[in-house]
């Protein structure tokens, strides 16, 4: 199943563009989109305004910043810096999108109606100094929290 916005349901409403709101860390957060182009920023409260986007207003919002993090390989969330390539980064997506899980039914059965598709996202990059998530930790993390149900 090719997770997109622009695809049927249920691969759309598995798409990061996919207004599911969560809270993490105290923080409301609209879309995972506006969670994943917040850790661009270093400032808080900026974080706090692109966490309230979702979809293609988010995207936008932090393709202004793709020079600044790749560059030092380095995001943040909540005034904590993150090495791209790190273990603690990588668990800090497994538990924003575990928040989504637990908070969002929609998400939820999005997750039930793929049944047992095999996810992939064709856009993705698998290049983790190019993305702040990869197509292999996407789909990994979606198969994952799937396995929860």
């Amino acid at each position: 199943m090719n997770i997109g916005s622009g695809c049927p349901y249920p691969a759309n409403a598995l798409s990061n563009f996919s207004p599911h709101p969560f809270v993490l860390d105290n923080i409301a957060i609209a879309s995972m989109e506006g969670f994943l182009q917040s850790l661009k920023f270093d400032k808080l409260h900026i974080q706090v305004e692109v966490c309230k986007l979702v979809g293609k207003a988010a995207k936008y919002r932090g393709k202004k910043r793709n020079k600044a993090w790749k560059t030092k390989q380095t995001l943040w969330w909540n005034g904590k810096a993150y090495l791209r390539d790190s273990e603690e980064y990588h668990l800090l997506l497994v538990r924003a999108y575990r928040a989504m899980f637990d908070q969002s039914e929609s998400f939820r059965r999005a997750l039930v109606a793929s049944n047992n598709a095999v996810f992939v996202h064709t856009l993705g990059s698998n290049k983790e100094e190019e993305t702040v998530l990869t197509e292999r930790e996407f789909c990994g993390i979606l198969t994952s929290m799937r396995l929860l149900l």
